[in-house]
C-alpha cells in the first residue's frame, strides 16, 4: 500500500509559489494581498487563520486578519466585505467558516466579489469550475486533485465515488472529478447500501467525519483512497477509513491512500496560497499556469 504524503507535496508547492512570487513582485510593484475575516472567538478558527497568515507571509503574500466579535451584526460584516471588494490593493478575500449562529453564511459568501473569492465558494466560481480552463477551485478540492496528480493516478474514465456532499468538500470535489472526466457517484447520509457503491470505486474520496464508516471490506481491490476527514478516537487523529486498527486490512486492499494526519490536511493551506497567487495574476491580467 502506497502512502500519498501531503506534507512532502505541500512543501514542494510552497517552494514553487515562493519562487514565482519572488519573480512577479518586482515586476508588478507590490505583493499579493489577502484579507481574512474571523467572526467570534473560536480558538480553533483563530489558530487555523494564524497558520494561514504565517504560511502566506512565508511565501511573500501580505495577509491582514480582521478579528470581529461574535456580537458583530451581519450588516457590519457585509459592510467590511464591501470595503475590501472596492479596495484595488486587495486581491483575495476569505471569510473563515463556520460563522457564529445567526449569520446567513450563504449571503456572506455571495457578498464577496467572485474575482477575489480565494476559497472558490461563490456561486459564480462554483459554476465557472465546469466552464473555464483556470477556475478558482475550493482549497481542499484543489489539494485532492494535486495529490492524485502527484501520485500519477489516472482520473479520466475512472469511477470516482465521493462519500459526503458538503458545500466545502464533497460537492465541489465531485464537480472537479467530473471536470477531470471521471465517472462520479456521490453518496451521503441518505444513501442506501453504501457498500454497493464504494465497492465499485477506482478512486474513493471520503469526507464525512464519521470514522470507520467505510471499512476495508467495503472497498474494491486496488482502489485509491483519499481520506479527507479529521476525527479523534481516544485522543488520536484518524480519518474516515485511515485508522490504526485497520491498517493491515487496508494494506491488502488499497493500492494507495492519504494518511491522517499528513495527507489532505497540509494541502488545504498550500492550495489557498496557489489560489491567492492565481487571483493576483488574474488581477494583473497575467496567464495562469
Amino acid at each position: 500500500m502506497k502512502t500519498i504524503d501531503g506534507k512532502i507535496l505541500a512543501a514542494k508547492i510552497t517552494e514553487a509559489v515562493r519562487t514565482e512570487m519572488a519573480v512577479l513582485q518586482p515586476k508588478l510593484g507590490r505583493a499579493p494581498k489577502m484579507d481574512i475575516i474571523v467572526v467570534g472567538e473560536d480558538p480553533y478558527s483563530i489558530k487555523y487563520v494564524n497558520s494561514k497568515k504565517k504560511k502566506s507571509e512565508e511565501v511573500g503574500i501580505e495577509c491582514d486578519v480582521h478579528l470581529l466579535s461574535a456580537t458583530t451584526k451581519q450588516e457590519e460584516l457585509l459592510h467590511l466585505i464591501d470595503q475590501l471588494n472596492q479596495n484595488n490593493q486587495v486581491d483575495a478575500i476569505l471569510v473563515q467558516l463556520p460563522l457564529p449562529e445567526g449569520f446567513d453564511e450563504q449571503q456572506v459568501l455571495e457578498a464577496i466579489d467572485y474575482r477575489k473569492d480565494v476559497d472558490g465558494l461563490h456561486p459564480m466560481n462554483v459554476g465557472l469550475m465546469q466552464r473555464v480552463e483556470d477556475p478558482i477551485i475550493p482549497c481542499t478540492s484543489r489539494g485532492i486533485l494535486s495529490l492524485l496528480q502527484e501520485a500519477k493516478v489516472d482520473i479520466a474514465g475512472k469511477h470516482c465515488v465521493v462519500v459526503g456532499r458538503s458545500s466545502l468538500v464533497g460537492y465541489p470535489t465531485a464537480q472537479l472529478m467530473l471536470k477531470m472526466n471521471a465517472t462520479v457517484t456521490v453518496c451521503h447520509s441518505q444513501t442506501e447500501n453504501l457498500a454497493q457503491h464504494t465497492k465499485e470505486a477506482d478512486i474513493l474520496i471520503l469526507a464525512t467525519g464519521n470514522p470507520l464508516l467505510v471499512t476495508p471490506d467495503m472497498m474494491k481491490p486496488g482502489v485509491v483512497v483519499i481520506d479527507v476527514a479529521i476525527n479523534f478516537d481516544n485522543g488520536k487523529m484518524v480519518g474516515d477509513a485511515y485508522h490504526p486498527a485497520y491498517l493491515d486490512k487496508l494494506g491488502k486492499v488499497v493500492s494507495a491512500i492519504t494518511p491522517v494526519p499528513g495527507g489532505v490536511g497540509p494541502m488545504t493551506v498550500v492550495s489557498l496560497l496557489q489560489n491567492c497567487l492565481d487571483l493576483y495574476k488574474k488581477h494583473h491580467n497575467l496567464e495562469i499556469k
